[in-house]
């Protein structure tokens, strides 16, 4: 009898321990768990802060596209944004009253999906012999390409003008009475659950990868493709898994952007320029690291979407910047606030904010 307590208190400790540890492999779910309840008490997402944190989900799921690629399997990709504005042209095409498609969102969302895939493994099969810095350059024209072709072929993609309208997710549905097309064109917050539904099942489906066969033959041809290779593992097929999911991952972040703007907007919208920010956010977050990505994506993202704004808001209430100068602009100093925190990172944490532990543990090695 003596010794029971003494139990009950390794237990409640043990257990402790246990939930400190789960939430600290697993906090990305939590954070998914508190924002599916967030709407239901705060007011100001079913406004246009809705619609901010919407499009901060959607980069979300671009980043966990990116990251397959980057994180996983160590192949260097700087043309992720042309992928996301394939998956927006293809869902704008197939769904836009100009075209006799008109199919429904889900349905022209799949099929950009697949063609990305399908697009992915055409860019990746010339280029398996590539590393480092030539692959880079390979996609980095890859993405230069895609833009310039949507912006040439007016006859196709509108050109400059982008393709619209864009019906809604359920346009012409009714379910339990609701007009769907109309709740998503009037109330934020559909699109909201929608894009974090998206969100999460891609988390869920990153995970189960990432502990696969699959994901361990990426994580392996990154640390060393030869020994990888000597052991039975195809750096090719691995290779061209890795180009066509992160594809596929980055056409669905397209279809709902351009879902949620009612627009593709203009093919620049989908410049290299979007490629940095959103492997920027990656290397920020930790390569490799779901948790990461989200908070990459959470920081960069979020600062530039929703903080930016706020605070230009803030500074013309207070009437300081009447003139409008952008040195006494918030906006104007975001891209060297973003340079200045990627250096800091780089110089004091190179592994991210929220590394992998397999990443740190090399990273570590590599400089011990």
């Amino acid at each position: 009898m003596k010794d029971r307590p003494k139990t009950d208190v390794t237990g409640a400790v043990t257990g402790r321990a246990w939930l400190r540890a789960w939430l600290e492999e697993r906090w990305d779910l939590v954070a998914l768990g508190v924002l599916a309840v967030a709407p239901l008490v705060v007011p100001a997402l079913g406004g246009a802060l809705g619609g901010q944190v919407t499009t901060l989900f959607i980069y979300c799921i671009l980043a966990l596209g990116l990251n397959v690629m980057v994180g996983y399997t160590g192949l260097v990709h700087l043309g992720i944004a042309a992928f996301f504005g394939l998956g927006a042209y293809v869902t704008a095409i197939l769904t836009v009253p100009m075209y006799p498609f008109q199919w429904p969102f889900f349905a022209a969302a799949a099929a950009s999906v697949a063609f990305a895939a399908g697009v992915g493994l055409f860019l990746g099969a010339p280029t398996l012999r590539l590393r480092g810095d030539y692959l880079a350059i390979v996609t980095l024209g890859f993405g230069e390409v895609v833009k310039v072709t949507l912006r040439n072929l007016e006859q196709i993609t509108g050109g400059m003008k982008g393709l619209n309208p864009v019906p809604p997710p359920g346009a012409g549905q009714t379910l339990g009475g609701v007009d769907l097309g109309l709740a998503f064109a009037v109330d934020p917050r559909w699109f909201y659950y929608l894009s974090l539904a998206a969100l999460a099942g891609v988390v869920i489906a990153m995970r189960r990868l990432e502990h696969s066969r699959l994901g361990r033959a990426w994580v392996a041809v990154r640390e060393d493709e030869l020994a990888a290779s000597a052991m039975g593992i195809s750096a090719t097929r691995v290779k061209l898994s890795a180009f066509a999911m992160s594809s596929a991952v980055a056409a669905l972040a397209g279809s709902l952007y351009a879902a949620s703007l009612s627009t593709t907007a203009d093919p620049n919208a989908y410049d290299f320029n979007r490629s940095i920010m959103v492997l920027c956010a990656v290397i920020l977050g930790g390569l490799g690291s779901i948790p990461g990505t989200l908070l990459g994506v959470a920081l960069l993202v979020g600062f530039d979407t929703v903080l930016a704004p706020w605070a230009d808001s803030w500074i013309q209430q207070l009437e300081i910047n009447p003139t409008g100068s952008s040195l006494l602009s918030f906006s104007g100093w975001r891209l060297a606030i973003f340079g200045l925190a990627l250096v800091l990172v780089m110089r004091f944490r190179p592994e991210g904010l929220v590394p992998s532990r397999r990443l740190a543990a090399e990273l570590r090695e590599a400089h011990g």
